[in-house]
């Protein structure tokens, strides 16, 4: 696939990989919308990105951001800073870096199942939820302007474990926060110290329209598990998520509120598509008709 050429898409930040994924001395080759990239660290220590013709040669060096455990880079020209999570420093959280997933999806379909509350009884089932309790509350959903973010507020969904950390179920209170259309996370619940919340987010590297790495990470208070137990606590959950993202047609995300019929719980997907519309963006998107 070429270099796409839609401005919205490369004109944005995107993490291309933890930061100690990339050593000194080898380049590490990976892409980014669609164009080759790789990224190598020097004798210095930092890290440098360029991007790789068709030939093999190494013919545009990129902006390089290192923060929050991983690589950032961009083919354009952001008209936005990297989001802040002051999170990240709370010297009393866990850091986990989850790690990368290979989705065959859009990347706009993983955030917006990232932001999905009715999909946790059937696809996290005795984990983020369980049937018969699958009603979610009514709550708010709204583009903030002076942001230019999506946010979705006053949410209560009950949960059988919110956390690795959580002992029993509970009603569990949630914020979703999208930063940039492949820049997601959410703050929810904190088991183990309820007034603080605990931080979950998505990274997504579009390499292609339909593919993608996902790099996730949690800031969380906890106690009681090793940073192992928690990696695999947040992996089993997305892998859940992978089978139903891959599976999905049509593959790209409908923007045209004709194609796919939205339900009062799916009030942050229809502001987040609406969003997406009004920045422009066709990246990851579905063109057609009903398919």
């Amino acid at each position: 696939m070429a270099k796409t050429t839609d401005r919205v898409a490369l004109n944005d930040w995107y993490v291309i990989g933890q930061i100690s994924d990339t050593v000194i001395g080898e380049y590490r080759r990976t892409s980014l919308l669609g164009q080759a990239i790789a990224s190598i660290r020097d004798d210095t220590g930092s890290i440098q990105v360029v991007e790789v013709s068709e030939t093999g040669e190494y013919v545009k060096i990129l902006p390089v951001i290192e923060r929050y455990g991983h690589t950032w880079t961009t083919l354009g020209k952001p008209q936005k800073e990297i989001l802040e999570i002051p999170e990240y420093d709370d010297p009393d959280r866990r850091v986990t870096l989850v790690g990368s997933v290979t989705v065959r999806a859009s990347g706009l379909r993983i955030v917006e199942n990232f932001l999905d509350l009715g999909h946790f009884p059937y696809v996290h089932p005795g984990v983020l939820g369980s049937e018969p309790r699958t009603e979610v509350a009514g709550y708010r959903a709204e583009i903030r302007e002076d942001v230019d973010e999506v946010w979705a507020t006053d949410i209560t969904f009950h949960q059988d474990r919110a956390m690795l950390s959580a002992t029993t179920a509970q009603d569990v209170h949630y914020l979703y926060r999208v930063h940039s259309p492949f820049v997601t996370n959410l703050y929810k619940t904190c088991p183990e110290k309820p007034d603080v919340w605990d931080v979950v987010g998505l990274f997504v590297q579009p390499l292609e329209e339909t593919l993608c790495n996902v790099y996730a990470f949690m800031l969380v208070v906890d106690t009681q598990n090793t940073d192992v137990d928690l990696l695999h606590f947040q992996q089993l959950i997305f892998l859940q998520d992978r089978r139903i993202l891959e599976n999905q047609l049509p593959s790209g995300l409908p923007l045209d509120p004709t194609v796919e019929i939205s339900i009062a719980p799916d009030v942050t997907s229809v502001q987040y598509r609406r969003w997406l519309k009004r920045r422009g963006l066709l990246f990851g998107t579905y063109q057609g008709d009903l398919p």
